[in-house]
């Protein structure tokens, strides 16, 4: 794996270009699931650039055009004679068929959803030990219907008769639907055989190469310096903060600004088992009395966000302020900040090159741009899933690895309506006992998050105690996702459900009704605010 500041891709690394397709960062994660280091660059690269980056292989991926069509996303034909081992899926396998001299066209063969693939040579290098009939992701209205020349078929459908093509002289691959997807059934093998078998790839990339190669290219990177690291609770400040400690040690100081928006326990949380675990410098803002007097009389969920965002830039401005004071005594400044931007990040900014001035970022809440530090961003390489990963690796606490993704402003977003004192304290209660309930039914690896909203501005008829009650709703939003970019609600066990609303009207105060959000993303938001 190449270092957080190299611009060049890793001798091992698959380059996925990605010609617009909603999966493309889903084949890169499918590619490391393999232990393959991969990277997503854009169509619009040109190729001697990707060449330039040395890779051991490219993927290209599918795309909504149509290949014929004026102005679609194309690739120089210089790709496919570079001698690098190459892919298509879907757009991508019919663009290699037109620059290769197959044939493309609107057959009216149009597939969507799961397919029936008939493999006609079951022992070629992408389908050998799979069955000859399998089920694939199809999501096409044009077809290949003639291979270029040199390339051997070795699957079809009831309507399209090149589905798949091989040429094992020149290490071009393609198929015409999505193995990245779970629908298709044996898809992953197929990826795994084009990885192993054509490219000759070796499953290598773990999270131990990560861990090593980081701690040394950021002792490289700071030297005798000092760095700070704005520390949320979540899994991606916590890992990139262990990581950036196991490298410098004592030249790491993380802030933990606690502004009474964090749910029951994290802050504990973060100032005993994260220290505990990991031995780091932890300078904690109590800030709560500040923000609340901040946030008194607002309601309009974008100001409660504007505000948040601003204090904690203040607090944090403040607290970095007397770090580098104290430095100052030991003569070594502070010249970095740790961030934990990950992978998804970088892919959907554009890109980016990790240094210069500091711009506004979700892991800090938004930082001033004329602080000037040069980042370090340890896990810009990675998925969640590989931060959960090099997390455990570093012995980071189970509570801490596999949070749930929690918003920035906190539990300030999942009140509707004025944040107050007491509010945070029922909704922290009643959030509480969902997570309760959650872990002690096996579900917490089941569902993406789980948040619990206070519909703070809404009063609802209820009777408890023989006695008539005017509480507020709670709603409980358990979703299922991969990225957050879509999300489905979680079909959670009705009596756990149960078990979570009889214990919120019973243990917590005002509250007389709890109800379930079952719209998925899109159209709705994973949080309500």
């Amino acid at each position: 794996m190449s270092s957080a500041t190299s611009a060049a891709a890793a001798p091992d690394t698959v380059l996925v270009v990605d010609f617009g397709a909603q999966y493309a960062q889903l084949i890169a994660r499918r590619v490391r699931e393999a232990r393959v280091y991969s990277e997503i660059v854009p169509s619009t690269m040109p190729v001697e650039e990707m060449l330039a980056k040395n890779p051991a292989a490219i993927i290209l991926s599918g795309g909504p055009s149509s290949v014929y069509e004026e102005g679609a996303p194309t690739v120089d034909r210089a790709l496919f004679e570079a001698g690098v081992p190459v892919f298509g899926m879907c757009y991508g396998f019919q663009l290699m068929a037109q620059a290769l001299g197959g044939t493309v066209d609107n057959t009216g063969a149009r597939e969507y959803g799961r397919t029936a693939l008939a493999v006609s040579r079951p022992s070629s290098t992408l389908f050998e030990g799979t069955p000859a009939e399998q089920s694939v992701w199809m999501s096409h209205g044009d077809a290949c219907s003639a291979a270029p020349e040199g390339f051997t078929v070795s699957a079809s459908t009831d309507v399209v008769p090149v589905a798949a093509f091989e040429n094992d002289d020149k290490k071009l691959y393609g198929v015409q639907y999505h193995p990245e997807v779970m629908h298709s059934t044996h898809g992953q093998q197929v990826l795994e055989h084009f990885l192993y078998r054509g490219a000759g790839l070796t499953p290598t990339w773990t999270t131990g190469n990560v861990i090593e190669e980081q701690v040394e290219a950021i002792r490289e990177q700071v030297g005798t310096k000092r760095a700070i690291c704005g520390l949320s609770g979540g899994v991606d400040s916590a890992v990139a903060a262990a990581l950036v400690q196991k490298a410098i040690g004592s030249q790491l100081t993380c802030v933990y600004v606690d502004h009474g928006l964090m749910r029951k326990g994290e802050t504990e949380q973060v100032e005993k088992d994260f220290v505990a675990a990991t031995g780091v410098q932890l300078k904690v803002v109590d800030a709560e009395d500040r923000f609340l007097t901040a946030l008194k009389g607002v309601s309009d969920p974008e100001e409660k966000r504007k505000i948040i965002g601003r204090e904690f830039i203040r607090v944090f401005e403040q607290a970095q302020a007397e770090i580098i004071a104290e430095a100052g005594e030991s003569g070594e400044p502070v010249e970095f900040l740790v961030q934990g931007t990950l992978y998804p990040d970088v892919v959907e900014s554009g890109g980016g090159t990790g240094t210069a001035n500091i711009k506004s970022h979700h892991n800090v809440g938004g930082l001033p741009e004329d602080l000037e530090f040069q980042l370090i961003e340890p896990l810009r390489k990675l998925f969640k899933d590989e931060v959960r990963m090099v997390g455990q690796e570093l012995g980071l606490p189970e509570e801490i690895v596999q949070r749930q993704p929690f918003p920035g402003p906190g539990l300030g977003i999942r009140i509707v309506g004025e944040v107050t004192k007491e509010r945070l304290d029922l909704l922290r209660e009643a959030d509480a006992i969902a997570r309760e309930e959650l872990t002690a039914a096996g579900l917490d690896r089941e569902i993406w998050q789980c948040p619990v909203v206070l519909l703070a501005d809404v009063r609802s008829v209820g009777v408890q105690g023989d006695g008539r009650t005017y509480g507020h709703p709670i709603v409980l939003r358990p979703v299922s996702s991969e990225d957050a970019m879509t999300a489905d609600w979680s079909r959670l066990p009705y009596d756990v459900l149960g078990k979570i609303s009889t214990r919120i009207t019973n243990e917590v105060r005002d509250v007389n009704r709890v109800v379930l959000d079952v719209t998925s993303k899109p159209p709705g938001t994973i949080e309500w605010e």
